[in-house]
């Protein structure tokens, strides 16, 4: 089973096979130090200098509680809707390797403190809720290295005991495009709200997703579960390869066994690891160095209230303080940043719809094919809010600010980011208007002059005339553009539509 699994051919499809999914996340939490002891949890220390007594299972060392890990599983319970137990308690989780100095990990097993919730996430614009079943607070193992090493591996423990919360939930996931977008729903959450800095290249969000397939209607079949998925491209092509494995496999009169699997992102396949541990194997049992964790209501209201606006909430005040649709709000909440970027273009241009296109389009576009964020953006929120206002009072069309003036701002800014002195980005109100002027693509509204543009364009152009009072729409917007032309891009559309159509009617 230790083999790597034989390509599949690209016909084979999932039709006729539901797919299953369950995640199990682990977020690593923002503590400066570790779940049950002193040590740092820096990341990228020489190894073994961030491992205490405790972290090493010296005898006589006993853990005590980072109450900054607690405050965060609250903070998580709160945001995902669950259920905040008054009381958990802590487990001893068995097994024996060598990354683990105690040859056990503490972690919860019957009573977690965070107690079912839910995700709720677009996928498309078709919404999708993710039941969770538990988050429980753990402490990590340490790390194994083979790289380094000739004919022998190493042991690292600087991450032996570092706080996490695994994250768990139904198997209610019916595609990896599905799993995908609620592991990103999630990422969104735990860095919103401060626990985890979401870095899945550092390991600070590892993902394991459960998968089994089986015929519709039947019962769950076996789950194979791949383990520490850190990117989402990687997540979505090591779920799709098992899916197809498992069909195959099925196809063929063969039984799926329950096994902990690896992606091997370099061939595309997943390979068996090991042989899929049960709860029971792993002969849980309370910890007796750990008395049960209390949690009382007034620690929760605290915690409550220092909580920032989460996603969800802050998408429901942009439905009814903006007239936005559900879609669009869950969009414009994507971060922290974007919220905030949307809010200031907005106050900036009064124009909240025409932002939300905005941002979901050439915004996005440029950020997409420049790989950065919207925290990144080089046109500031204020000097896009602007450039919005001029469209929605008729001094420049959305065509040319698209073609002209957004681009231009996008330069400016890239060169002010790059640290050029001789540039500056005013974001004064009016500062977008002059440099519209000084492009010179302020929209003409002289009725006079386009009336006389109108009126040649009619008379040089009898065919089109002909044609659209045959009833050819298309020859109104041929029309159109020549007057479009003639003025030099400058004309309002709309002014030469209604214009035009009072000639030739």
């Amino acid at each position: 089973m230790s083999t790597t699994q034989k390509s599949l051919p690209k016909s084979l499809l999932v039709q006729g096979y539901e797919v299953v999914i369950g995640f199990e996340t682990h977020a690593q939490l923002s503590t400066q130090s570790k779940i049950f002891s002193r040590a740092p949890t820096a990341f990228g220390a020489e190894p073994n200098t961030q491992a205490c007594p405790v972290d090493l299972a010296l005898p006589g060392s006993l853990p005590v509680m980072n109450v900054g890990a607690v405050e965060r599983a609250i903070r998580l319970g709160l945001a995902l809707g669950s259920h905040i137990a008054e009381r958990s308690v802590f487990a001893r989780k068995n097994y024996f390797y060598p990354d683990l100095p105690k040859g056990y990990q503490i972690s919860q097993f019957e009573i977690p403190v965070v107690q079912g919730g839910e995700v709720s996430f677009f996928l498309g614009d078709e919404k999708k809720t993710v039941r969770l079943v538990r988050a429980h607070l753990e402490e990590d193992a340490g790390k194994s290295l083979h790289e380094d090493f000739v004919g022998m591996s190493g042991i690292d423990l600087n991450r032996a005991g570092t706080p996490l919360l695994e994250i768990v939930t139904e198997p209610d996931m019916r595609s990896s495009a599905v799993a995908v977008a609620y592991a990103k729903e999630l990422h969104k959450i735990v860095t919103w709200i401060g626990i985890c800095d979401g870095n899945m290249q550092e390991g600070s969000f590892r993902c394991d997703a459960n998968v089994s397939v089986r015929k519709p209607g039947e019962p769950l079949g076996t789950r194979r579960e791949i383990k520490n998925l850190n990117s989402f491209k990687f997540m979505q092509q090591a779920m799709d390869y098992e899916i197809r494995w498992q069909i195959e496999q099925l196809e063929d009169g063969k039984a799926i066994e329950q096994a902990t699997i690896l992606f091997n992102p370099d061939t595309g396949e997943t390979r068996a690891m090991r042989t899929k541990e049960d709860a029971a194997d792993y002969r849980y049992f309370p910890d007796p160095d750990l008395p049960p964790l209390v949690i009382g209501r007034d620690w929760v209201e605290q915690v409550r209230s220092e909580m920032p606006e989460l996603p969800r909430v802050m998408a429901a005040r942009f439905e009814t303080q903006y007239s936005l649709s559900e879609y669009d709000a869950a969009a414009l909440t994507s971060s922290v940043a974007m919220g905030a970027y949307f809010e200031v273009a907005t106050k900036a241009s009064g124009q909240p719809k025409l932002v939300s296109n905005w941002l979901a389009g050439e915004v996005a576009r440029r950020l997409n094919e420049e790989d950065i964020g919207i925290d990144r953006c080089p046109v500031p929120p204020e000097a896009l809010g602007q450039m919005i206002e001029l469209i929605h009072a008729g001094e420049i069309n959305n065509k040319t600010a698209k073609e002209q003036l957004f681009p231009h701002l996008w330069g400016i800014g890239k060169q002010v980011i790059a640290g050029n002195g001789s540039l500056t980005f005013h974001t004064a109100s009016g500062a977008i208007k002059t440099i519209a002027v000084s492009l010179n693509i302020i929209q003409t509204n002289d009725s006079s002059a386009l009336e006389k543009i109108v009126t040649d364009v009619i008379a040089a152009n009898p065919k089109n005339v002909d044609e659209f009072k045959a009833g050819n729409a298309k020859a109104l917007n041929a029309l159109v553009g020549q007057i479009m032309k003639a003025s030099g891009g400058k004309a309002n559309p709309a002014q030469v539509n209604e214009l035009l159509k009072a000639k030739l009617n």
